[in-house]
């Protein structure tokens, strides 16, 4: 038999977090056929992976490349980091399914202006990923602080009866075409006012598909043990599984909570699937909230209506020239992104290293002056945190991105090596695989990543993407896992 693609001589680490073991990979019609010593076989294109680790494709559980998966498919920011699928809608934003009556209201500017909201219902969306064919899978998520912008006259109350009830059907609509769950972003002030009630009431649709609820908490300052007790008593009602987005302890008073907050974790966990995702940063980054303005740890602005100037500056050095305080200083600057630097670098660890814990960029496309998770994430993980640090192995790492993953979204047959599965893969360097991006220069390719395949078609190697665009929309298929 000819096989269209043998990879031989790898280190699989095959996602389910076990060592790795030395074996060949055989690709026919954009699955995996064979694993195992095929030294008399023959395929189309050969590669030599002299040694180097053939894992699969990494999976960016949070994203927010919702619009720009159709405007720029290529998608080389995660491409060339590994990552062979992004779920989008994260955070209670969502491109679809959305009618917007103007601007789109905070944070769903976050993923473009009002022109790049196009999506009325869910399969419109689905339609317009499929047409545009990226480089990488696309799975998304429908952003309750969407939903409530298409029913809601005033986004600073909680809904009513009749308005929960037309946002339920929409729910409904969407899982109906594939949707993955429910995401909430209720730390932001258009979802802040729902009731818990309210986001109950709507995750009611969720586990007649198998679907989970995510969550950016309602807070992840001081009352992140509330909010979490929030977001498992949704989950429990639900009787979905529960995500919590880049868990942390953000804020210097709140710094070195870590182990509560993972205690609070693991006894949700006993009795109920959850799970969290985080970033391998101690910098978060979002739309510039008042709320988080501070003296206590640098702010950068990366991006800002009024003064598109001024991205890429701290917001202290901006207040100083315009002789203002640092808070009048982001009033004027809005609508505006910040880069803030609040979190500890022992806690980030710590939930790095959690088992309940996958790993999401949570990278802003949009912004002009990006954090730069957007370019490195995984890289970083996988060489400064597994091979420099020694945080955790090198297998588990690496199925921290997969097999976890995949598990938790219902992504059927992807995230592992197996025969049969899609052969999603990514072939790096151990020795050599590294972030280049930092926050002078976040636009930057990581190194040490040598080939990436698609649903069996090599898009990416040498350092560069080979204009090859196989990715698909996956949507849910059967049940979530923990």
């Amino acid at each position: 038999m000819l096989y269209d693609t043998l990879i031989r001589n790898a280190q699989v680490i095959d996602g389910r977090d076990t060592p790795g073991y030395t074996a060949d990979v055989a690709i026919r019609a954009g699955r995996i056929e064979r694993i195992g010593d095929l030294g008399a076989a023959r395929a189309t294109a050969e590669v030599d992976a002299a040694g180097r680790v053939l894992a699969p494709g990494f999976i960016d559980v949070h994203t927010h490349d919702d619009t720009m998966v159709i405007r720029q498919p290529q998608m080389l920011p995660k491409l060339s980091q590994g990552v062979t699928t992004v779920i989008v809608g994260n955070c209670g934003i969502s491109a679809s399914p959305v009618r917007l009556r103007g601007d789109p209201p905070d944070p769903m500017n976050l993923l473009g202006t009002a022109q790049a909201f196009v999506y009325p219902r869910f399969s419109d969306y689905r339609g317009a990923v499929e047409a545009a064919a990226p480089a990488i899978n696309v799975a998304a998520l429908v952003g309750h602080t969407a939903l409530r912008s298409n029913y809601m006259d005033d986004l600073l109350r909680t809904a009513s009866v009749g308005e929960i009830a037309a946002m339920r059907q929409q729910l409904r609509e969407s899982l109906e075409d594939g949707a993955l769950g429910l995401s909430t972003g209720l730390a932001y002030a258009n979802a802040f006012s729902a009731s818990t009630e309210e986001v109950m009431q709507l995750t009611e649709e969720l586990n007649a598909y198998g679907a989970v609820y995510t969550t950016h908490l309602r807070s992840e300052f001081e009352p992140v043990l509330e909010a979490m007790a929030e977001a498992f008593q949704i989950g429990r009602h639900a009787q979905s599984p529960v995500i919590i987005s880049h868990l942390k302890c953000a804020g210097v008073g709140n710094w070195g909570r870590s182990p509560q907050v993972l205690a609070a974790l693991e006894s949700a966990a006993r009795n109920h699937p959850v799970g969290c995702d985080c970033y391998p940063y101690a910098a978060s980054s979002s739309t510039l909230d008042l709320k988080q303005v501070t003296d206590a740890h640098p702010i950068t602005i990366t991006w800002s209506t009024p003064y598109p100037a001024m991205g890429g500056r701290d917001l202290v050095d901006i207040a100083s020239e315009w002789g203002v305080s640092l808070l009048e200083a982001a009033r004027r600057l809005q609508p505006a992104g910040a880069v803030y630097y609040g979190m500890d670098e022992a806690d980030v660890r710590r939930i790095l290293a959690h088992p309940l814990s996958m790993i999401g960029s949570d990278g802003l496309p949009e912004d002009p002056f990006p954090h730069p998770r957007l370019w490195g994430a995984f890289p970083r993980v996988l060489g400064h945190f597994s091979r420099d640090i020694g945080l955790f192995p090198l297998h588990t790492a690496v199925h921290k991105m997969t097999g976890l993953s995949a598990a938790r979204f219902g992504l059927k047959e992807r995230g592992e090596i197996r025969e049969g599965h899609w052969a999603d893969l990514v072939l790096f360097n151990p020795h050599t695989i590294r972030d280049v991006a930092d926050f002078i220069e976040p636009q930057r390719a990581a190194e040490g990543i040598d080939g990436v395949w698609i649903n069996g078609v090599l898009s990416y190697s040498d350092g560069q993407a080979n204009g090859r665009r196989e990715g698909r929309f996956l949507a849910r298929e059967g049940q979530t896992g923990s």
